[in-house]
């Protein structure tokens, strides 16, 4: 076992979102500082080309719907049946929902679902993991929220709502497992190069864009950093807190 904090050596990490973007960012990092990855998403392509790329096994690869409390605690159930344990919980998965869209015009079933993948989805694999790592008295979890939960975007109505609940969520559930060696963070990116962002909108792209003052999207790789960190054993006096990956757009 290794002294070095920010290794993975001998860790179950699970990574909510892993087929591409952010996600699947992290778990070629996690794997590369020892730790062993079970990657899960919908997008069940997107799993098997990095299960080749990074030489998992079956049993590191599942599905699930982030929008299904069924499917999560499933998915829960099944990797501690595989791995008997979690060490940490990487959850990047998420849609973006309506955008460039006036709040009067959104329609209901779209702000629904982006509510229940992103915000939903969050509290229910939250509620699912936690018992297995009070019982062990140690636990990472690190889930990715926005920009827009801190600011808001407009036309983005249910996204901002998604995001700014999963901040309020992860606060709270920060206070209560505090003293359990459990820590749970929030990751707040600006304009992230994902295909995720394939589905925004020009102007809202272009309004998000105008507000960071590096000039630039940001990279998968400089996300997926600051996820290893809030994984690692090393993150083991900062809970309930929101990261920041915005380019300097948002300082606090």
């Amino acid at each position: 076992m290794s002294n070095d904090l920010s290794s993975f050596s001998g860790q179950i990490v699970l990574i909510v979102g892993a087929a591409s973007g952010i996600g699947r960012a992290a778990a070629q990092l996690i794997t590369s500082r020892g730790g062993t990855v079970v990657i899960a998403d919908l997008d069940m392509a997107g799993l098997a080309s990095l299960q080749k790329e990074l030489g998992l096994k079956d049993k590191q690869v599942k599905s699930v719907n982030l929008g299904d409390q069924s499917s999560i605690q499933a998915l829960i159930t099944s990797v501690i049946s595989d791995h008997s344990h979690i060490d940490a919980l990487i959850n990047t998965a998420g849609v973006v929902g309506p955008t460039n869209t006036k709040v009067e015009d959104v329609e209901w079933a779209a702000f629904e679902r982006t509510v229940t993948i992103n915000l939903f989805g969050t509290v229910w694999i939250t509620q699912a993991i936690l018992p297995h790592m009070k019982t062990r008295k140690y636990g990472r979890i690190a889930h990715v929220a926005s920009i827009a939960g801190k600011e808001g975007n407009p036309g983005m109505h249910a996204y901002n709502t998604s995001k700014a609940g999963m901040i309020g969520f992860i606060k709270g559930v920060g206070k209560e497992v505090a003293a359990e060696g459990i820590t749970i963070n929030a990751l707040a990116p600006a304009v992230i190069r994902t295909p995720m962002n394939a589905d925004t909108s020009e102007e809202t792209l272009k309004y998000m864009l105008g507000r960071i003052p590096m000039g630039r999207v940001g990279e998968p790789e400089e996300a997926a950093e600051m996820l290893a960190f809030m994984a690692s054993k090393a993150c083991s006096f900062t809970t309930g807190f929101t990261f920041d990956t915005s380019g300097g757009r948002a300082t606090y």
